[in-house]
């Protein structure tokens, strides 16, 4: 291998690892803002079933379940 081709794979080298590094800068700028959400995830989905028909038909079918198990 000659010092140019040497050469070349070290450029390569370094961009791809420059790269890298940016994607990691971003991934944890990503995943600190994730961490820093003070919400609960299930305070996001806490009351999307209110009122909704199929759920209560669950939780009835749910009860019944359970009532027959015992």
């Amino acid at each position: 291998m000659t010092s140019q081709q040497l050469e070349e794979q070290s450029q390569q080298l370094e961009a791809r690892v420059a790269t890298l590094e940016t994607e990691l800068v971003q991934m944890k700028k990503m995943l600190s803002g994730f961490l820093q959400n003070q919400n609960p995830w299930w305070l996001k989905v806490a009351g999307s079933f209110e009122n909704d028909p199929t759920f209560d038909e669950a939780v009835r079918l749910g009860q019944e379940w359970r009532k027959s198990a015992e």
